[in-house]
C-alpha cells in the first residue's frame, strides 16, 4: 500500500489555477522527485499535503485513508522541511530542538541523544547554545531538517531542501536521503534542480504552470516524452524556452561596448 497517494489536487485562487489536477503516488522506498521551475505550483502543492493550504478538489491520502478522516495521525507520521525555515529566533538551536521533542512527545532521554548525534553529524554542535538569530541560512536549515527527522517519520516532505546547505552537507543530505529510502521510508521532495532529482528519485512528477506535465518512474518517463537527459525534457517540457539563444544574448549583452 502507498504510504502518500494524491489523487486530481487543485487549488484555485478565484479565476487563477495554482495547481490543477496533480495525481501521484510514494511507497516505501520511494522517492518522488517533484520537479518546475519556480511559480509552477510545486510549494503550493507541499502547502496542501502537509495541511498549510486547504485544497479546492481532489484527496490526499496516507496508507489509503483519506487524511482528512485524521489529520492527527498523518501529520504524526509526516517529517517537513519547508522552502525558508522560520524558526523562532529567540531559541537557542537546543532550545528549538527541544520544544518541537515535547511537541512530538519524545521521551526525554531519546530526544537528548538523538539530538546530540544529530547535532555533531551536523556540525552544529558547538552552535546548540547560540542564538537561532544569529544563525546562517545554511545552518537554520539544518536545524529545520533536525526537528523534521528526530521522530522518524515514514514519510519525509522537503521543499528545496538543499536551499542554502554547503557542498558538505548537500552531499550528506542526499546520501540521507537514500539510506532512508532504503530502509523503508518514502520521500517526496519539490526541487528546481535537475541534476539532485535526476540522481536521487526513481519517480518524477515535472510541473508546469500549474499543469502536471509528466508523472511515472524517471526513465519511462523521459523515454515517453522522447528524451534521453532530465534537463532535455525540464527545458522542452517546462520552459519551452531557447536556453542557447538566451544565454547568448545575455553574453552578447554583457560584452557589449
Amino acid at each position: 500500500m502507498d504510504i502518500l497517494e494524491v489523487r486530481g489536487l487543485t487549488k484555485r485562487y478565484g479565476s487563477f489555477t495554482a495547481v490543477a489536477d496533480v495525481s501521484f503516488s510514494i511507497g516505501a522506498g520511494g522517492i518522488l522527485g517533484y520537479l518546475g521551475p519556480n511559480g509552477s505550483g510545486k510549494s503550493t502543492t507541499v502547502k496542501m499535503i502537509t495541511g498549510l493550504l486547504e485544497p479546492t478538489a481532489g484527496e490526499i491520502l496516507h496508507r489509503g485513508r483519506r487524511v482528512r478522516d485524521d489529520v492527527v495521525a498523518f501529520k504524526r507520521s509526516i517529517g517537513y522541511v519547508p522552502e525558508e525555515a522560520q524558526l523562532y529566533g529567540f531559541l537557542t538551536g537546543w532550545e528549538y530542538l527541544e520544544m518541537v521533542a515535547t511537541l512530538r512527545a519524545i521521551p526525554r532521554a531519546t530526544f537528548e541523544r538523538k539530538a546530540k548525534a544529530l547535532l555533531e553529524a551536523f556540525t552544529l554542535f558547538t552552535h546548540r547554545d547560540a542564538a537561532i538569530a544569529s544563525y546562517s541560512k545554511g545552518m537554520r536549515q539544518r536545524i529545520a531538517l533536525i526537528s523534521a527527522t528526530l521522530h522518524d517519520p515514514e514519510l519525509l516532505i522537503l521543499d528545496e531542501p538543499f536551499t542554502g546547505l554547503d557542498v558538505t552537507s548537500s552531499i550528506v543530505l542526499r546520501q540521507v536521503i537514500e539510506r532512508l529510502a532504503a530502509a523503508g521510508k518514502a520521500v517526496f521532495f519539490a526541487s528546481p534542480a535537475i541534476e539532485v532529482i535526476e540522481r536521487l528519485a526513481n519517480r518524477i512528477v515535472l510541473l508546469r504552470k500549474g499543469q502536471q506535465v509528466a508523472a511515472g518512474a524517471l526513465s519511462e518517463t523521459l523515454r515517453q516524452l522522447g528524451y534521453t537527459r532530465l534537463e532535455d525534457a525540464f527545458i522542452g517540457m517546462a520552459e519551452e524556452t531557447d536556453t542557447a539563444k538566451t544565454a547568448a544574448q545575455i553574453v552578447d549583452a554583457i560584452r557589449s561596448a
